[in-house]
């Protein structure tokens, strides 16, 4: 990540003006601004306090081990005690409208819908037209809800996650809205806002394979497995559009798989979880991701338990 993507997303999170970022860093507008402009690069010194600057707003920093542990046996008690969270959602109409609702709203949220909790809502279970809205932006809604409930139903069936079951989300999720629904991209494309590189094209098919024959293999630690292949999955990108929210939807199956409830990452944390797959992906440190993903489940469990 080069020096003009950090203080972006330092902005992004902070809401500080340039002026005040300048301040912060101990340094002139001037110079911070060449900076963003890329007409300069800062010194070592300037380097190491903008890194410390973004550490202090994306919270990113190498979770212990004994912290991860503590919070993985954590959420091995909540799993005993909600034995089955995949029944439970189903029976319960409340926790299954409010895990549709959660789900699709923050998932389209972090993908730049612009449509509010309320809205998508009214959308879901109201089927409304929302007025000054996109049509497309509502129909993502729509298909969001039907992946997701398509999704929870093929889980009922004790089916495994394999390369059908992704596919066949895909086509519900762009459905009227990418004429390459259904279907693994067949072009380049890159990661927007992100150094982070992706797979040849040509290497998909492969490459996806291997994921999907990884996800069904037993591991002792369920959130460090899930957590390493969603940052691979979305490190891959196999699909024109849409790998975001398929890559959550995945994540929420292996998880449910596994009696944990889904995991829901708050449209609010949207920088500070994209900080986290890129220590995943380019520096291989999953520690953040893990605490990450740790830290919604536990907002899925309180779904699940009406908290």
């Amino acid at each position: 990540m080069n020096t003009k993507e950090k203080l972006k997303i330092i902005q992004d999170i902070s809401g500080l003006t340039q002026t005040e970022m300048a301040a912060k860093i101990g340094v002139s507008f001037v110079a911070l601004n060449n900076w963003w402009n890329e007409k300069a690069k800062p010194r070592k010194k300037q380097e190491d306090a903008i890194d410390a600057l973004y550490k202090a707003y994306t919270g990113q920093k190498t979770i212990p081990e004994t912290v991860l542990a503590a919070q993985k046996e954590l959420i091995v008690k909540k799993s005993n005690e909600n034995r089955n969270i995949l029944n439970i959602i189903l029976k319960n109409s409340d926790i299954y409208d409010q895990f549709l609702l959660s789900l699709t709203y923050n998932s389209n949220k972090i993908e730049g819908s612009t449509l509010s909790e309320d809205e998508t809502a009214d959308i879901i279970f109201n089927n409304k037209s929302i007025p000054n809205k996109s049509l497309i932006e509502q129909l993502e809604v729509k298909n969001h809800q039907a992946a997701l409930q398509y999704l929870f139903r093929y889980l009922a069936g004790a089916k495994k996650i394999n390369e059908d079951l992704i596919l066949k989300l895909h086509s519900i999720l762009m459905n009227g809205i990418n004429e390459d629904a259904g279907f693994y991209r067949r072009h380049g494309v890159r990661i927007v806002g992100s150094n982070v590189p992706t797979a040849n094209y040509i290497k998909v098919p492969t490459l996806m394979n291997d994921v999907i024959e990884d996800i069904s293999k037993r591991q002792k630690d369920n959130i460090a497995h899930a957590s390493n292949i969603h940052a691979r999955f979305e490190q891959i990108h196999p699909f024109s559009d849409g790998n975001g929210r398929i890559g959550r939807l995945i994540l929420t199956a292996m998880l449910l798989k596994k009696s944990i409830a889904p995991a829901v990452i708050k449209q609010e944390e949207k920088n500070i979880y994209y900080a986290c797959l890129r220590a995943a992906q380019l520096k291989y440190d999953y520690s953040q991701l893990e605490d990450l993903v740790c830290n919604v489940v536990m907002l899925g469990f309180a779904i699940a338990e009406r908290e």
